[in-house]
């Protein structure tokens, strides 16, 4: 037996098989439950599929088989695999073989010599003349044009024909072939008879009775087209990215999406670049929407590193604020405001993490202020050193400036790098919550999500982790599956320093997000992705600012409601538990105790007195 007189081919050298068996084989092993047996790997495209060629004494996958046969067609010159070849043994693609006179047939409807659509009783039938009437569909129940699925002998309309599903029957996604709109059923589970189906010219796996290729293998060529050289072969480097668009879950929708003119331009203009695809050569290109989804798919395929594209954006933001200064006074001081004092306070700060929505906003308000009252100076013909007191109450009270506070921060911080003297701009002290304190809503609010089943998961997690542990959305945004411990009776989190175990609902509804979790992005999302809230571009969080859209919408008011949580803990914790249970600022902790009264003076004795059945959260919000 092969696997005996070669071991290794059972850890992943299965691609040197000598016989197909051999493969079955150690499929068999893996879905019996082998943890040491490993599927081999394509040898040319790395990926762990069915390995159905061979090719110089090794087996490879369909795909990269088809690559290596691909040659020009003779008649439309596309680099496709051959599907046939003519009477002078030139080659055809699957298109082109279709139309070849031998393959044409006489239509019954208009009497010319086409490829064939359809097959009826009373003969073939041309793309033009197929059969369309006005009828029910038997899909999705509209009374619409449909034609008679060959399938199952009943309408079916277009937008049913071109529909992508999870199939009812079996779970997997797929073209609807049969079923309802509600419980739709794929090719297999319409008919599971093998010989029934034809299959795709190209790749001659996808279950089908049109003689044109799959969309998928479509999707395959026209990336090909785009990132390609003349022979459709890929630079090395873009072969993560080719196999993230191809091996989409939906194809439609990475067709759809590369059709697009935008999109198809930076896909050629990348696949033209003969430069290593970086995040520097993406920056030349045009800014959009477009590039960012490229870039944030390049990224989650392993193509390009990762990188905070919020901190490079606002790099380059303030760069260009400071170089429209036109004094070089001016400009000198507003760089050392934003670069020297905010940005590397920034940079220290984040450490590995990268900057949230409201850091960018923050930063991005301060060198605005400094800005406008950089201005504003030189159109009262002043500068920083020049400006006195009389001066600065002058721009305070003009009831038409904005960003007051940040202004105050640019002045003083002038005044202590000696920019300006003699300036004094007061601030505030916080002292508490300006918003009510409504302790029933939080309780009231926390029972709703507990308990509405309408509301989605997610949006029932995110707002019990505000209400009752008083998270900031983004610090919510930012969770990770290895911040949550489960166990086989309680589910723990970690906020700051220690776990908090969960009260079981609360519990059931993290179990049941990580296990359902999914982001809206349909291409080049990982299987492995970290997060707890997965966000719409691959790789990357719901933000901050959606998931308060979300919260917004089913009643909760973010930072009002926070503000609640925070007010109520502190009156039921020292700053020190809390600091360290809910991951804030010991000075932030203080300042909450501060304005809520706690009295902490009991609280050793309090906790010494509990019986260790008092101890576990046992009700939502409660906290050891």
């Amino acid at each position: 037996m092969a696997v005996v007189a070669r071991p290794e081919l059972l850890t992943g050298a299965g691609y040197e098989a000598p016989t197909p068996a051999a493969l079955r084989f150690i499929n068999e092993l893996v879905e019996a439950g082998a943890t040491k047996v490993v599927r081999p790997a394509c040898p040319r495209c790395h990926g762990v599929k069915a390995l159905s060629k061979l090719l110089e004494g090794k087996r490879i996958c369909r795909a990269c088989f088809a690559h290596h046969a691909a040659v020009p067609c003779f008649s439309c010159g596309a680099v496709r695999e051959p599907a046939t070849r003519d009477t002078g043994g030139r080659p055809l693609c699957p298109n082109c073989m279709i139309r070849q006179p031998a393959n044409l047939e006489e239509c019954v409807g208009c009497g010319r010599r086409m490829p064939v659509a359809n097959r009826l009783p009373d003969g073939p039938r041309c793309n033009n003349c197929r059969p369309r009437m006005t009828a029910e569909c038997g899909i999705c129940g509209r009374t619409t044009l449909c034609e008679m699925s060959r399938a199952t002998g009943q309408p079916w309309c277009e937008r049913c024909q071109h529909r992508w599903v999870t199939c009812n029957g079996c779970g997997t996604v797929a073209q609807a072939r049969s079923g309802t709109w509600e419980a739709p059923l794929c090719a297999k589970c319409t008919n599971p008879d093998p010989n029934f189906w034809g299959r795709c010219p190209v790749c001659t796996t996808t279950w089908q009775l049109s003689p044109r290729p799959c969309q998928r293998c479509i999707l395959d060529q026209q990336v090909r087209d785009l990132l390609g050289d003349a022979t459709g072969a890929l630079r090395p480097e873009l072969a993560p990215f080719h196999e993230a668009l191809t091996s989409a879950e939906r194809p439609d929708v990475a067709i759809a999406w590369i059709a697009r003119s935008k999109a198809r331009d930076l896909l050629e203009h990348i696949g033209r670049d003969e430069r290593p695809v970086t995040h520097e050569v993406l920056d030349e290109l045009p800014p959009g929407k477009v590039l960012a989804h490229l870039r944030s798919v390049l990224v989650a395929t392993g193509a390009l590193p990762p990188r905070d594209e919020r901190l490079v954006a606002l790099e380059k933001w303030i760069t260009e604020i400071v170089q429209a200064r036109t004094d070089l006074a001016e400009r000198r001081i507003l760089h050392g405001y934003a670069v020297w004092h905010h940005l590397r306070r920034l940079r220290r700060r984040l450490g590995e993490d990268h900057a949230t929505r409201l850091q960018d906003l923050n930063v991005r308000c301060h060198v605005t202020a400094a800005d406008n009252f950089l201005t504003w100076l030189t159109g009262e013909e002043l500068t920083l050193g020049t400006c006195a007191q009389p001066d600065l109450e002058r721009w305070m009270a003009d009831s038409t400036v904005s960003y007051r506070d940040e202004t105050g921060h640019f002045v003083r911080w002038s005044v202590q790098h000696r920019h300006a003297r003699g300036l004094t701009y007061g601030t505030v002290r916080w002292k508490g919550p300006l918003s009510t304190i409504d302790s029933e809503k939080r309780w009231d609010d926390a029972r709703r999500l507990l308990h509405d089943d309408t509301l989605p998961t997610p949006d029932r997690v995110a707002g019990l982790l505000l209400i009752l542990y008083a998270q900031k959305i983004a610090t919510i945004s930012q969770l990770t599956i290895d911040d949550v411990q489960i166990n086989d009776d309680t589910v723990a989190i970690t906020f700051g320093t220690a776990p908090i175990v969960l009260p079981a609902p609360l519990a059931g509804l993290v179990r049941e997000l990580i296990g359902t979790r999914r982001g809206k992005a349909k291409i080049g999302t990982p299987h492995d992705t970290p997060w707890l809230f997965p966000g719409g571009q691959p790789g990357r969080p719901l933000g901050d600012d959606r998931i308060g859209q979300r919260l917004h919408k089913i009643g909760i008011r973010p930072k009002q409601d926070r503000s609640t949580a925070l007010f109520t803990l502190a009156t039921e914790l020292p700053a020190a538990i809390l600091a360290r249970m809910l991951g804030v600022h010991i000075k932030v902790a203080v300042q909450w105790q501060q304005a809520s009264a706690g009295d902490w003076a009991a609280y050793a004795a309090d906790v010494s007195r509990r019986t260790t059945a008092q101890r576990p959260i046992d009700e939502p919000g409660a906290t050891p």
